[in-house]
């Protein structure tokens, strides 16, 4: 029988990145640099996209919503990670490791179900050119996103309350920089199956449906490029799935790389697999901006609106 402090702890230890504790001050600075353009890019897609009528079109209003979750990714793990880098603050409470664990598995499958909203919206304009403002309507595109979040939020809110249940007698000390479900999870003195089960299969499971879905989105995408009789409409087609097609690599390969390692990868040393988590939340958020900054032609011509606008006031 477990007491009560067991199931209500206080707070748990973040002990960083463990092994390279001598470094802690200077491996916070890049982390702190790409959180930085993460948030400014952001930002700034996100109001050119609000501002300019012109880019309300569906794939910029899927751009936004991948931009606020990105946001979200990014400030929910680089602020602790700097508190525990630079000013070595690695206490976190119960409920703060909580809402962290939500809104990192969170974020990650609201991003994964935007990039497959994005490949239908890419498949609509290829292989149906005549019919996209019928097929994709405002209303279809705001049913798309609500429906993007709510059944995300529905799939990782069980997670907090399958850790909510666990006892924690025995250590509270995590071996990471945030809190993740396994990793906090395995902390417990109680059966973690469920968890395990849970945590792995439902979650990995929708995320590979949707990367299912994105790759027949472009099988019949390529199919519908290479039936058309000239070749710069070819590559017009294909140079505008260019910048999608950049951002799903970037968002699955790390992805699937993390997953496999923490799986197969028992000699990796745990201080990589950290490094590298967290240059997971932090990179693509960064670079997503800049990747359709500088491949897609409104977004360029909007930018340099607002920046020559700035400068003559």
């Amino acid at each position: 029988m477990y007491n009560l402090s067991c199931y209500n702890p206080s707070s748990f230890i973040l002990l960083g990145i463990p092994g390279l504790e001598k470094l802690h001050i200077w491996i916070g600075i890049p982390f702190c640099a790409i959180y930085v353009v993460a948030l400014v890019g952001n930002c700034i897609l996100i109001y050119l996209i609000v501002v300019e009528h012109s880019l309300h079109e569906p794939m910029f209003l899927f751009l936004s919503l991948l931009a606020t979750t990105d946001l979200i990714l990014s400030t929910a793990a680089v602020p602790k990670l700097l508190n525990i880098l630079w000013l070595g603050l690695r206490e976190i409470t119960f409920s703060g490791c909580l809402t962290q664990m939500f809104f990192l598995h969170f974020s990650f499958v609201v991003d994964s179900a935007i990039l497959l909203a994005m490949a239908f919206d890419r498949y609509v304009a290829i292989c149906f050119p005549l019919r996209y403002t019928t097929i994709l309507t405002p209303q279809l595109i705001v049913k798309l996103m609500v429906t993007i979040v709510v059944r995300s939020f529905l799939v990782i809110l069980p997670v907090v309350f399958l850790v909510k249940r666990l006892p924690f007698c025995r250590t509270r000390i995590i071996p990471h920089t945030y809190c993740e479900h396994i990793g906090v999870a395995r902390l417990s003195s109680a059966d973690i199956s469920i968890n395990i089960w849970y945590g792995f299969a439902v979650p990995l499971m929708m995320v590979i449906t949707d990367v299912i879905f994105i790759a027949v989105s472009y099988i019949f995408i390529l199919r519908a490029v290479f039936q058309l009789s000239s070749q710069g409409a070819r590559q017009k087609a294909l140079s505008t799935c260019g910048s999608h097609v950049c951002v799903i690599l970037m968002f699955y390969t790390p992805a699937f790389f993390s997953i496999l390692a923490h799986r197969f990868g028992h000699g990796v040393p745990r201080n990589v697999l950290i490094l590298f988590a967290n240059f997971y939340v932090v990179i693509p958020p960064a670079l997503n901006p800049v990747v359709y900054g500088v491949k897609t032609k409104q977004i360029q011509e909007k930018f340099l609106l607002l920046v020559s606008f700035q400068k003559t006031q």
